[in-house]
């Protein structure tokens, strides 16, 4: 459609003109297109509109127990003595209110603690949200009952790793996490078991970019391990196999025909495997 056109009225070819939300020709009236969205600015300003615009607030998030629609009582310094305390005890009430249920308690626990780890792993913000909706489907299956909230929240984040094919660990999880091993475990085998997650076996080739980067291979040395790790695939190597030892082991197979001064133990501990698991894999490869 030429620029024309676009300002022309298809039934006349008269000129559009826009009012508001609508466009209209103003020879026969013809309504060509109406848009009932304000594309304008979304913030709104009650003083000192051109230095401090007050916007409207954070963006709905799946990682909050309701979505982010509540609203908080701020601080300022320009309240004194007893408007000072009424308004500090107003946000202690506030805030009590926020959470009517015991559920809303625990969800705002485990999400909380969930996006600490996302934090500490450095996962993508899909990944919080996805944990925190398969936490309230947990909730909604009563799972969570009798069992760690901090579990849970480490159990769920995992989960999402496994099946958004992100490379996360179950040690990397472990370390960061406010629950042990045991409590993990118990969490996602009720996950993995109620809910019917789709989890299938780990993919070694989901680990050798990171590993590689934490060990500073060159891109050769990667190139020539996703080609092993590959052909291992198709050869069935890696059944029964830790897949983590697997790509270490690919890594330390690709340096070698490299040149590149790699020893098992550097391999192995970015892995978080030992030598013995790595060799294994290394001589059949």
């Amino acid at each position: 459609m030429s620029a024309n056109a676009a300002r022309d009225c298809p039934e006349c070819d008269g000129r559009l003109r826009t009012q508001q939300t609508e466009t209209v020709c103003s020879q026969c009236g013809l309504v060509v297109a109406e848009d009932a969205i304000d594309r304008g600015p979304e913030w709104r300003s009650f003083a000192d509109d051109d230095t401090n615009p007050k916007r409207t607030g954070a963006p709905l998030s799946r990682s909050r127990h309701d979505r982010g629609l509540s609203t908080e009582i701020g601080y300022s310094s320009r309240l004194k003595g007893r408007k000072r305390r009424r308004v500090a005890r107003m946000r202690r009430q506030h805030n009590r209110s926020k959470i009517g249920s015991k559920r809303e308690r625990n969800q705002v626990y485990a999400f909380t603690e969930v996006r600490r780890l996302q934090g500490r792993l450095d996962l993508p913000d899909f990944v919080r949200d996805r944990a925190c909706v398969l936490f309230e489907s947990a909730q909604k299956e009563d799972l969570v009952r009798g069992r760690s909230l901090e579990g849970f929240a480490a159990a769920v984040v995992y989960a999402v790793c496994r099946t958004a094919e992100v490379s996360r660990t179950l040690g990397e999880v472990i370390e960061v996490a406010r629950s042990d091993e045991a409590e993990l475990k118990a969490a996602y085998d009720a996950l993995n078991q109620e809910l019917g997650l789709p989890t299938g076996p780990i993919d070694p080739r989901e680990y050798l970019p990171r590993f590689a980067s934490k060990l500073d291979c060159p891109r050769a040395v990667e190139r020539r391990a996703k080609a092993l790790a590959e052909q291992a695939h198709d050869d069935g190597l890696v059944v029964g196999k830790n897949p983590c030892g697997v790509a270490a082991a690919c890594l330390y197979a690709a340096a070698r025909r490299e040149d590149y001064p790699l020893t098992q133990q550097e391999a192995a501990d970015v892995a978080d495997v030992t030598p013995v698991t790595l060799r294994s894999t290394f001589k059949k490869l």
